[in-house]
């Protein structure tokens, strides 16, 4: 799918969140990347083959007070 040189990150990668985006819409909450990947502003994705990628945020930690 990807044409980038050097080509993005496969679906399947660590890094798969730095592939190009193809079209994204934040008014919908959702991105498509090159390699297929679909991407939610919850952090979760939908792989190509349909894997489904749980939402990832990092945890916060409250300041010491």
């Amino acid at each position: 799918m990807c044409d980038h040189r050097p080509p993005c990150p496969s679906a399947g990668s660590p890094d798969q969140e730095a592939a190009h985006l193809l079209a994204h819409h934040p008014d919908q909450g959702w991105a498509l990347r090159c390699n297929g990947l679909l991407s939610f502003e919850d952090t979760g994705s939908l792989a190509p083959d349909g894997t489904i990628v749980a939402p990832h945020r990092p945890e916060t930690r409250e300041a010491a007070v």
